[in-house]
């Protein structure tokens, strides 16, 4: 993209590395569109292919797969290109700009049912290419949103509060998406329509705010631009080499993997859930009170996870990072693990592991968002250029393979055990044995596993607050070195 637009941003005051609160709201808005979709497929696309557009489950979660791996291909390409664009709004602010409308209109549309469940081929084929369209927009509009972060400041602390904007926005935007989708299922009594509806009225909600962020934001990223113009060189590095460069960084990897074990834990649950309380729990024989109470559910996590946000954020600037993960990890693997051992009726007890979740999964939200940056400027110690694209390109990939992943191995695991599923005679059909212990399975054991993994990778992490500001020196000195390079040149012709 090399748009130009007709009026350039509005000159900018030298930039501080702390931010004004009104950026802070502004750059957490840009996450409310994201968030909003993302709780929504989590949560919803899978009982809605298998039990509304009557897709079979191994299709419904083959679908979902082949949409997120494109993103193999789609990540990088946008990381690559937003690194490498000129334009009078910066490198990020045009795919912002251009996409979001696109965004909106690809997430309505995978809630039509365009064929009868009968054609189950031409059934996937429609979702499938949906599913790749709509990953394409999240990834123009989300990535370079998420790149923004270490051009906004460079603080290490101011990092951190940064990203805790952004993440009660995106938890406010899964909590005022499940509210949306609660209120819809009373008012609208038909199925099908309920998720025209929850459509049509989630994609407005995630358009708007992201034009709010490009507005409430471009001051800022102006004024860093006037005093660290090295930041917006596009970057010059082919992309093989960027990868093989972002890879050779070890505090990377461990970046990679610690959010790699954190979000597959959470897109596990999330996939199973709306199953696990329908069939196992089965708290009545009535569909809406069913998917009233997996919306109370998502609040108990959710609200849980935007409250302690900031208490984390407390936390961390008193004990580190990595400290504030590991209390975090240590709750949610109690509740996660605690979920195989439920039994039908233990209502209030799911509610209260529910809670103890969203200790954790707040901190999965912002802790490896917050080392990121960090990872971010070590590379350019080693490399001498800015490459938020790439870093930040793999790993908003990862989080959607991961869904992917989640959901495919969920849907298969439960169609090869026999999953039975509803019909316009039986709303509520009893699952086999086999179908509900693969539930189980899903939402206990398999994500507890994966916390475990992501606990030991934090231990080892190498990037404290100390190393980081070692890092932050030395760039400072090579830029003025550099700076006084320039000038030497400058008056020798």
């Amino acid at each position: 993209m090399t748009d130009t637009p007709s009026s350039a941003p509005p000159p900018a005051a030298p930039a501080t590395e702390k931010l004004s609160l009104l950026t802070k709201l502004a750059y957490g808005a840009g996450d409310l569109g994201s968030a909003i979709t993302a709780n929504i497929l989590i949560f919803y696309l899978s009982p809605f292919l298998t039990d509304v557009a009557g897709l079979a489950p191994g299709l419904a979660g083959l679908t979902q797969l082949v949409g997120k791996f494109w993103d193999a291909v789609n990540d990088p390409i946008v990381g690559l290109l937003s690194d490498r664009t000129q334009s009078g709004w910066g490198r990020r602010y045009p795919w912002m700009i251009f996409g979001a409308i696109p965004f909106g209109i690809f997430f309505f549309l995978q809630w039509v049912v365009p064929l009868p469940s009968t054609n189950q081929w031409g059934l996937f084929w429609y979702y499938t290419a949906i599913s790749i369209l709509f990953n394409a927009f999240y990834t123009v509009v989300n990535l370079p949103y998420t790149a923004l972060t270490p051009e906004l400041t460079k603080d290490y602390d101011e990092r951190t509060s940064l990203n805790s904007f952004r993440f009660t926005f995106s938890i406010g935007g899964s909590i005022l998406s499940a509210v949306v989708f609660g209120i819809i299922t009373r008012l609208v009594p038909d199925g099908r329509t309920q998720y025209l509806v929850v459509g049509i009225v989630c994609a407005l909600l995630s358009v708007v705010p992201l034009y709010l962020c490009v507005l409430g934001t471009r001051a800022r990223l102006a004024a860093v631009a006037q005093q660290h113009p090295e930041e917006e060189v596009p970057v010059s590095m082919p992309l093989l080499e960027q990868l093989r460069v972002a890879f050779s960084n070890r505090a990377f990897l461990f970046v990679v993997g610690i959010y790699l074990c954190s979000w597959l834990a959470v897109q596990l649950t999330a996939a199973i859930i709306p199953y696990f309380v329908r069939s196992w729990m089965r708290p009545s024989e009535d569909p809406q009170v069913i998917s009233q109470v997996i919306v109370q559910v998502i609040l108990a996590v959710q609200g849980t996870a935007i409250t302690m946000l900031f208490v984390w954020s407390y936390l961390s600037k008193r004990f580190g990072k990595k400290a504030v993960y590991f209390m975090g990890m240590s709750i949610w693997i109690i509740a996660q693990a605690g979920l195989f051992f439920l039994q039908p009726g233990q209502l209030g007890l799911m509610y209260v592991l529910a809670v103890m979740a969203g200790f954790g999964v707040s901190t999965a939200y912002l802790i490896p968002w917050s080392m990121l940056p960090d990872v971010i400027e070590l590379d350019e110690l080693n490399t001498g250029q800015r490459r938020e694209g790439i870093f930040y390109s793999f790993i908003v990939f990862l989080q959607k393979v991961c869904l992917g992943i989640a959901v495919f191995l969920v849907l298969q695991r439960l169609e090869l055990a026999g999953y039975v599923q509803p019909a316009q005679e039986i709303a509520m059909p009893v699952q086999p044995d086999s179908v509900l212990l693969a539930i189980r399975v899903s939402i206990g054991p398999l994500p507890t596993l994966a916390l475990l993994a992501g606990m030991v990778l934090a231990y080892f992490y190498p990037l404290t607050r100390e190393v980081h500001a070692e890092i932050l020196l030395k760039l400072k000195e090579r830029r003025l070195q550099e700076g006084l390079m320039n000038r030497q040149d400058a008056k020798e012709e």
